[in-house]
């Protein structure tokens, strides 16, 4: 007879679960910057997502024009200067018009 190993197996699981938990955290992210202007370390202690996956989200979030560098200045939990970031919308167009305007 033999022994067969059922404890990694999980019941309908369809292989996406870490994909769902990525997506869930971009997601997180992307709405606390959109309430809060915040430093990936400051985001990383309000969710619990881990700052290197927050520094990922950041990448793809700039690449898409949904994220703007607001001001470099000393981070309130880590102390050391570090990019203040939102989503919010207003910022936003109001950055790409100082560009378009030449005034940044």
């Amino acid at each position: 007879m033999s022994i067969i190993d059922t404890q990694s197996l999980k019941p309908n699981d369809n292989g996406q679960g870490k994909f769902k938990q990525f997506e869930n955290q971009k997601i997180t992210i992307f709405k606390y910057l959109n309430v809060y202007i915040a430093t990936a370390s400051m985001i990383a202690e309000a969710t619990g997502i881990p700052q290197k996956s927050i520094c990922r989200y950041k990448r793809d979030y700039e690449k898409a024009g949904l994220l703007l560098e607001v001001e470099k200045k000393q981070c309130i939990v880590t102390g050391f200067k570090a990019w203040y970031l939102t989503t919010n919308p207003a910022l936003l167009i109001k950055s790409n018009i100082l560009k378009m305007n030449g005034n940044e």
